[in-house]
C-alpha cells in the first residue's frame, strides 16, 4: 500500500520549559545591575550571517566615537575578524569564541566583562553570533535587542522568523543601497514585520553608506 506523501508530514511542537532558562536569566539580571550601576547603555545587535552587523557597528561607532568611550563584544563561532574590523576604528573590542553555541548567553557575557574595567565605558554593544533562531530566547541583561535583517536574505525571513521579532525592541533592514539593483520590495517586508508586531520601530538603513543612521541612533538613545 503506498503512502500518500501529505499523510508523511507531520508537524511536531515541542514545548521547553522555562527552568532551562532560569539560570540565563539570573545571570542576565546580574548583567543588567553592572550596567546601570555603571550607567552604561548595553545594546544586543543580532542577526543572521551577512546581514551587515559588523559594518553596522562600524558605522555606529565612527558616528558616536566622539561622543562616548565605546566597548563592542564580539561573539563568534571562532576568530577574531569582527572584532578586529571594529577594532580598527578605534574601538575597545573583546572576543568571545563560542565554539559550538550557536548564541551567547548572559554567562558568557558576564565573564568577558571581568576582564575589562567597565568605568572606562558608556556605551556596549555586543554582536551576537550569526544566527536568526538561537539568540531570539537569551537575555543578555541589555537596554535593547535589536534585530538586523537584510534586503539581501530575500522576501520570506520574517514569515519564517516570527520568534526573533517578537523578542527584539528594533528591528532594521539593512543594505537599503541595493534596493533598486535586486529589485527588492521592502515595504512588502516591513509589513510581514509588522504583522509580527504592529508597534514596533522599523529603520531602514545602509550601514555602507550611514543613510538611516541618525535615526537609528536616536531610537538607540545615543
Amino acid at each position: 500500500m503506498m503512502t500518500n506523501h501529505k499523510d508523511r508530514s507531520r508537524t511536531v511542537n515541542i514545548d521547553i520549559q522555562k527552568d532551562l532558562f532560569g539560570a540565563n536569566e539570573n545571570a542576565a539580571k546580574l548583567n543588567a545591575d553592572i550596567f546601570k550601576k555603571h550607567d552604561i547603555v548595553a545594546i544586543d545587535i543580532m542577526g543572521s550571517v551577512g546581514t551587515g552587523k559588523t559594518q553596522l557597528i562600524e558605522s555606529l561607532c565612527e558616528h558616536l566615537q566622539d561622543k562616548y568611550r565605546i566597548l563592542m563584544l564580539a561573539g563568534d563561532l571562532a576568530t577574531t575578524i569582527d572584532a578586529d574590523r571594529v577594532a580598527s576604528h578605534g574601538v575597545d573590542t573583546l572576543q568571545i569564541n563560542t565554539g559550538t553555541a550557536c548564541h551567547l548567553d548572559a554567562r558568557m557575557v558576564r565573564v568577558a566583562l571581568q576582564k575589562v574595567n567597565l568605568a572606562d565605558y558608556q556605551v556596549v554593544f555586543i554582536e551576537n553570533v550569526g544566527n536568526l533562531i538561537c539568540p531570539a530566547g537569551y537575555s543578555l541583561g541589555v537596554d535593547k535587542k535589536v534585530v538586523v535583517v537584510s534586503i539581501t536574505e530575500g522576501p520570506y525571513m520574517i514569515r519564517k522568523h516570527p520568534l526573533t521579532i517578537k523578542h527584539a525592541d528594533i528591528v532594521i533592514i539593512n543594505k537599503i543601497d541595493l534596493t533598486n539593483v535586486l529589485e527588492f520590495d521592502i515595504d512588502a517586508l516591513e509589513a510581514d514585520i509588522r504583522e509580527v508586531d504592529a508597534t514596533i520601530p522599523v529603520f531602514r538603513v545602509s550601514s555602507k553608506t550611514g543613510e538611516g543612521i541618525d535615526k537609528l541612533i536616536e531610537a538607540l538613545n545615543l
